[in-house]
């Protein structure tokens, strides 16, 4: 008796083909999605470079804070970026693309020296470096201040 030459897959081997697939689909979108949403976060870190360096500025000179910071033309991703002129906190707000749900700012606090240091007084001369920590949801400054963007789309130094 001869055998017949198979030809093709049979329905099983689709059919567990197609399970492996929806599997990997299934961890893979999510991930790429927090990967985006980072994405867009760290734009706003990057944009906020410039008001690192003025309230840095403004300490070392016992000049107010935001002195010199101009106003921000809001992007796609980032609504706004300001200063905080008692505290020297740079608050950075994203639009609905990084977070749907509105939670999303991000706070960055000065502080003397070390993270847990002393923080920065408008108006005092600080010759010792600024160290800046990063506030999340969940995390509030010395003055009240308080971060809403989901620890999962900050960067790793902000977790």
């Amino acid at each position: 008796m001869r055998q017949r030459r198979q030809s093709g897959f049979t329905l099983i081997e689709l059919m567990i083909v197609v399970a492996i697939i929806g599997i990997l689909a299934a961890t893979a979108i999510p991930a790429y999605q927090d990967y985006t949403v980072r994405a867009r976060v760290t734009e706003g870190l990057v944009l906020a470079v410039s008001a690192k360096a003025v309230v840095s500025e403004n300490a070392a000179s016992a000049t107010d804070l935001d002195l010199g910071f101009p106003t921000f033309s809001p992007t796609r991703n980032v609504s706004s970026i300001t200063i905080d002129a008692s505290n020297g906190e740079i608050l950075i707000d994203y639009g609905p693309n990084v977070s749907p749900a509105g939670s999303n700012r991000l706070v960055l606090a000065p502080r003397v020296g070390t993270p847990l240091g002393a923080a920065v007084v408008p108006g005092t001369p600080s010759n010792a470096q600024i160290v800046w920590n990063c506030l999340v949801a969940g995390a509030t400054g010395r003055n009240g201040t308080v971060g809403t963007l989901p620890a999962k789309f900050a960067p790793s130094e902000c977790r």
